[in-house]
């Protein structure tokens, strides 16, 4: 659930100004926040997590360093996504993807959908996405996939290696936080290659066949929310070179809250938003 992450005021911004809200706050003083990397910070404070308040109300303070004013041409639901589309740069970030590289993304919700549109936009030669779920596999295509694959039991290796020659694919991006996708993303990787995890498991274990790992050497990363991504985000999205639009599916006001969730955690659409 994305919570709306967009606020009216702070005392070094004009009244009324819009802007979009990193829901991270690090300490900025540890030694990873000190060599820029915020997002691995063990002391952050992040909205809606644990006992830290969440976003799910009419007025909230925010450390003003968190704050991104955002252009007219952005609705309020534009600036909310743009906090999973830094999750998306972040990942492709990690996989320096390159020009003319063949990608695989396993898993099409909102994040894996715009890892497929970033893709596209970095010269990628092939783009093959896949998901357990109909209408999630369906938007990939329109969105920049070369070939988007209803994953069956494992069945789509086949079709995956088909699409790439039987080469397979440079850069696997797990985005489901299921282990099928894990495996799958570590099946379909060429020797050499790099596999980005990126979605979280709900019970909090992934595992990997090692032996396909170390025979192909594979790089492994994982993707630990974003960092400094907001200003690109809002370059992409303004521009018009990413489309976050069309993944809000769903719209609830705060007093359907509940409702809300439980269509998220169903999985009924892609991207789920309370508006206040």
């Amino acid at each position: 659930m994305l919570k709306p992450g967009l606020f009216r005021w702070n005392r070094d911004y004009e009244s009324g100004q819009r802007v979009a809200v990193d829901p991270a706050i690090p300490c900025r003083q540890c030694e990873l926040c000190q060599h820029g990397h915020p997002n691995l910070c063990e002391r952050v404070a992040f909205a809606g997590h644990g006992a830290q308040d969440g976003a799910l109300r009419e007025w909230m303070a925010w450390d003003e360093r968190n704050l991104f004013p955002i252009p007219d041409s952005l609705t309020y639901a534009d600036g909310a996504m743009l906090e999973p589309l830094g999750v998306a740069i972040h990942a492709v970030d990690l996989a320096h993807l390159k020009a003319g590289m063949t990608v695989g993304v396993f898993g099409c919700g909102a994040i894996g959908l715009l890892i497929v549109q970033l893709a596209r936009l970095s010269g990628s030669a092939t783009i093959i996405a896949t998901d357990k779920l109909v209408h999630r596999v369906e938007p990939a295509c329109t969105l920049g996939a070369t070939k988007a694959i209803l994953a069956e039991g494992g069945s789509e290796i086949q079709e995956v290696m088909a699409a790439t020659g039987g080469r397979g694919v440079d850069i696997a991006f797990e985005v489901a936080g299921e282990q099928e996708a894990v495996e799958m993303s570590f099946a379909a990787v060429l020797p050499g290659g790099k596999v980005i995890l990126a979605g979280i498991p709900a019970n909090d274990r992934t595992s990997f066949p090692a032996s396909v790992a170390r025979r192909k050497g594979l790089t492994i990363k994982m993707v630990r929310r974003m960092k400094h991504t907001y200003p690109r985000a809002i370059e992409l999205v303004s521009r018009g070179l990413v489309d976050v639009r069309s993944l809000v599916t769903h719209r609830f006001p705060l007093v359907k809250a509940a409702e809300a969730f439980a269509v998220a955690q169903r999985r009924e659409g892609i991207k789920v938003i309370i508006e206040i």
